[in-house]
């Protein structure tokens, strides 16, 4: 027997008033939700925003544009057909074999169009500080629909990348970083549901979860390592392996290591010993065993199919090549892509996500002026560089500064350490974020108490998903009535500021 199809909610009813179909509107605010919380959990800095334009098929009726103050002015889109055509390039006998001869044209004539709106949209975004992305178009009755995201040109430009020149062997781009992954798929979503018999339906009855998406995302930017080493990424599958090594452990152990991907040879890359037998990748076993001989400077080298040696780096890699890749095994079931020393990616029980700082200096500096009125420079530094010192402790620690820490360390006296106040250092700093427990410290960096274990009232703003630390931070810096900033940092590497005007808001 078939089950019944989803009743929709009556706030996804078609509407009367339309251009191009009935749900466009419910559509368009269905992909911004699911653009929210697919970027908000990479970057909140990119900021995204979803529109959806339409162009006639005729040139006839003019351009529609959802919703109609997106932001782009309707004429910067008035030739884009013409300019597709001028875009247009014959299909190949190879894609005529692929996809046959019809879907082959007409699949040349969809991105020869998504290239010239594109280009608008290009030449649009240059006057702005925005960036902006088209999908592949659909036609729906007489229009092609193309859904655009735009993020901030500022927010992206800081994400690490690689250069933005491979290609798959039927001509897509290949994801030069986590965050153009991301948009890819989001692309491919709304691509996908705008061809369904009724246009977008299953993202408004069915929408994917953001982290879905994000781990598609993963899967896609792990394949341009496997491209650049001469692999076929379908069959190299280096996001799903990596991850499955990474979640073994080795007598009880977790896996902690370097794996290089490189051809073997490579100029940057001297072999210890060689294995007579190469070992698979997908040997997740045999991988995660060898991983235990490796150190800070000797590593697994693989060739994105098979370890065939240990080794180490040598010599100044040139980063223009874009061949030499670094897998950083960091804890059980976390490892990270890296290339040239930058953190591409990290993924923490298969789930993706952009490197975070170990501290943000930016707001760190804002909390510091907002909540204590501190402006000079010299207090800045010198709290920084406390603060740096204590961000590299790898079982994470927790401190506080407070303008009231010797009344506070007084009021605390049974559960801490009290000492005679001294102004931190990174060498003393070091020393005192090596136990459990908070450090207790003023604006002025001078430390009265440490392993202090912190008080105040739940009021709800926790998070289950968090640990300890961070939950007691968060409950004391809303209970104080001292001004306070708490810094969190936690064993995989996230830093927390959590200052009054800003605490999270409740579950």
């Amino acid at each position: 027997m078939l089950s019944p199809l989803p009743v929709l909610p009556a706030s996804l009813a078609p509407a009367d008033d339309y251009t191009i179909w009935p749900y466009q509107a419910q559509f368009q605010r269905a992909a911004q939700t699911s653009a929210t919380a697919i970027f908000e959990d990479l970057d909140a800095d990119l900021q995204p925003s979803v529109a959806l334009l339409g162009i006639p098929v005729d040139g006839t009726m003019p351009v529609c544009l959802e919703p109609e103050d997106c932001g782009y002015p309707a004429e910067r889109f008035a030739n884009v057909l013409a300019r597709s055509k001028e875009l247009h390039q014959p299909h190949t006998a190879q894609e005529n074999v692929l996809y046959g001869r019809e879907t082959a044209r007409r699949r040349r004539e969809t991105i020869s169009l998504r290239h010239a709106v594109q280009e608008a949209l290009d030449a649009f975004d240059g006057t702005s500080g925005q960036q902006s992305f088209a999908s592949l178009p659909v036609r729906i009755d007489s229009f092609f629909v193309v859904a655009v995201l735009r993020v901030r040109r500022k927010a992206l430009r800081t994400q690490p990348a690689l250069q933005s020149s491979r290609y798959y062997t039927d001509g897509k781009p290949l994801a030069a970083s986590l965050v153009q992954a991301a948009m890819l798929r989001f692309g491919e979503e709304c691509t996908k549901a705008l061809l369904e018999p009724t246009p977008g339906m299953s993202m408004l009855a069915r929408p994917r979860d953001a982290d879905e998406i994000i781990r598609a995302a993963g899967k896609l930017l792990m394949d341009t390592p496997a491209q650049a080493l001469s692999n076929d990424p379908s069959n190299a599958k280096l996001f799903a392996t990596l991850n499955t090594i990474s979640s073994l452990r080795y007598e009880g152990t977790a896996g902690v290591g370097q794996l290089l991907l490189a051809r073997r040879y490579h100029p940057n890359i001297e072999e210890i010993f060689a294995l007579t037998c190469p070992t698979p990748l997908t040997d997740y076993r045999a991988v995660r065993k060898l991983l235990q001989m490796t150190s800070n400077d000797v590593c697994l080298l693989a060739d994105g199919e098979n370890v065939y040696a240990m080794g180490r780096l040598v010599g100044d890699y040139d980063a223009a090549r874009e061949d030499l890749f670094v897998i950083g095994f960091v804890n059980h079931y976390v490892w990270e892509f890296r290339h040239a020393g930058r953190v591409l990616m990290r993924a923490s029980y298969g789930l993706p996500s952009l490197p975070h700082t170990r501290l943000s200096r930016s707001q760190f500096r804002r909390s510091l002026r907002h909540t204590f009125g501190i402006t000079n420079s010299d207090k800045v530094e010198r709290l920084w560089d406390v603060l740096l010192e204590a961000s590299r402790q790898p079982k994470g620690t927790l401190m506080v500064i407070t303008s009231e820490a010797l009344a506070e360390a007084d009021r605390l006296k049974l559960q801490c350490t009290l000492i005679d106040p001294v102004q931190l250092t990174p060498l003393i700093t070091r020393l005192v974020t090596a136990i459990d427990g908070a450090v207790l410290l003023d604006p002025e960096a001078y430390c009265y108490s440490i392993g202090v274990i912190l008080d105040g009232k739940a009021s709800g703003r926790g998070s289950s998903t968090r640990g300890a630390r961070y939950n007691s931070a968060l409950r004391y810096v809303e209970s104080s009535p001292y001004p306070c900033i708490a810094i969190v940092v936690s064993e995989d590497g996230l830093v927390d500021i959590l200052a009054k005007d800003h605490l999270p808001e409740a579950e």
